[in-house]
């Protein structure tokens, strides 16, 4: 072939050359994605070989009477709602103090992001030996306050309380540097003109700032919210689901269905469910993001 031909076909092959590497990225999440569908329309436990069977919808069906699945879905969606809201509030509040830059903002900002290095199942670790009742260092603090033998997540009243701690610790980093990103994007005229016209900065910051940063804080709830409701590595770490189903998310609980019953079509069935309450929810905010920039365009 000669060099003037193999420039239109080059021209041609270029798209699908530069998409090979996404199209494998689909197929290697397509194919797991459509085992577990097919696990979880199957009698599959491993306990009884020889029991194995469809049966379609029937693993589904049972969830509706199921108070176990229902307890999953409540905690699930409560542990989600506290952690992003408090993450959101911190995080919000940190960028706004580290919003101008200054070498102290900077080294701070860098400073805070620590906590988002450490994974999440050696934190939880730390914080389970620093909450331990007999040695743990914020329990002796907690003593110190009046609160005697606070039982941090060994007791239902306190378990969710402890988990959320965790995890704002941890992933609070994470909403502070979106945010800051944001804060330190958006256009300044908008805040010369306030300040020359000595506008209250309550005004400015819900007036101005608040929409102008709302498509930062959408995207950062949302990464959040996905991870948050998939939790498993900090609440495994320090309860595994205890005490009793206080903290049984939808990870957990299907980790167990597992590797502890053996029961194969159920554990793929709960992820399905998951599946699609993050469907439904990353639609939402997609959808309400792709409405605040078409309104920022002024369509």
């Amino acid at each position: 072939m000669s060099a003037a031909a193999k420039r239109p076909f080059m021209r041609l092959a270029l798209p699908y050359i530069l998409s090979l590497p996404a199209l494998l990225v689909c197929i290697g999440i397509l194919i797991p994605f459509g085992t577990a569908v097919y696990y979880s329309m199957q009698r599959y436990n491993l306990a009884f070989p020889m029991g194995r069977g469809f049966i379609w919808f029937e693993n589904y069906q049972a969830f509706l009477t199921d108070p176990a699945f229902w307890n999953t879905i409540r905690v699930s969606l409560l542990y989600t709602f506290l952690t992003v809201t408090f993450e959101l509030l911190l995080g919000l509040g940190v960028a706004l103090l580290l919003q101008r830059r200054t070498l102290m903002n900077n080294v701070l900002s860098i400073m805070l992001m620590l906590p988002l290095m450490i994974a999440p199942a050696i934190a939880a670790l730390m914080w389970k030996l620093m909450t331990n009742p007999n040695f743990g260092i914020l329990s002796y603090l907690v003593g110190l306050a009046g609160l005697e033998d606070f039982k941090w997540a060994s007791d239902p009243g306190t378990a969710l309380f402890t988990v959320v701690l965790v995890d704002v610790w941890v992933y609070t980093p994470f909403m502070m540097i979106l945010l800051l990103a944001g804060l330190r994007a958006l256009p300044r005229q908008p805040f010369e003109a306030a300040e020359l016209d000595g506008v209250p900065s309550s005004f400015v910051f819900f007036r101005i700032t608040l929409p102008m940063l709302t498509p930062y804080i959408l995207t950062a709830v949302l990464f959040r919210m996905l991870e948050s409701i998939q939790q498993f590595d900090i609440i495994y770490a320090m309860t595994q689901g205890g005490p009793g189903d206080t903290l049984m998310v939808f990870q957990v609980q299907a980790y167990l269905e597992r590797y502890q019953y053996t029961n194969v079509g159920r554990s793929a069935a709960l992820l399905m469910v998951l599946w699609a309450i993050t469907f439904i929810l990353s639609n939402i905010f997609v959808k309400q993001w792709l409405r605040l920039r078409e309104r920022a365009r002024g369509v």
